[in-house]
């Protein structure tokens, strides 16, 4: 299939595909960083007032756990997706590219129940909708390039086990 056949994206043309390529990955990238950015603000005041005092889990991981992990799980985001813009002439991006920006507007807004309402029950029911979104995104994903596939299973495995924590919270908040 070639970038004419898709009906969702605009057809590069031919002088220009080294370019769209690149602005395609910038997008990308950018959203990755500024995703984790603007979920930093909602859970800055929280993170330091709220979830120490929140009764959680023996298995909760300690709190400078989770932005080394977090970090590491956007960069393979990013290169992820980016696999799948730069193989938009072999196979239609539009749909796989569709689940990960539905995924990524799902954990940013987990971050803003969660943290910035300080509510886990809100919370808990936007993870489940973020883990339904990953395991789509693995999914077409994987369909595209077994790579970019792969790049993605920590972060559904990890959005799991948030999941986990998360309900765990929320019910001992009850």
């Amino acid at each position: 299939m070639t970038t004419s056949t898709f009906p969702c994206l605009p057809r590069c043309p031919a002088g220009q595909r080294t370019t769209c390529s690149r602005v395609g990955v910038a997008v990308i990238v950018a959203a990755c960083v500024v995703v984790p950015a603007v979920a930093g603000a909602f859970t800055a005041a929280s993170v330091r007032d709220w979830y120490p005092m929140l009764a959680k889990p023996d298995w909760t991981p300690p709190a400078w756990v989770f932005g080394p992990v977090w970090t590491v799980l956007y960069a393979m985001m990013a290169v992820s997706a980016s696999l799948v813009w730069l193989h938009r002439d072999e196979t239609e991006p539009c749909g796989p590219l569709g689940f990960f920006a539905v995924q990524l507007a799902a954990n940013l807004l987990w971050s803003v129940l969660f943290f910035g309402l300080r509510s886990p029950w809100l919370g808990f029911l936007d993870i489940l909708l973020l883990w339904a979104a990953v395991g789509m995104t693995v999914v077409t994903f994987f369909q595209v390039r077994r790579l970019a596939g792969w790049l993605l299973v920590p972060y559904w495995l990890w959005v799991s086990f948030a999941a986990c924590l998360n309900g765990a919270i929320a019910l001992m908040g009850s």
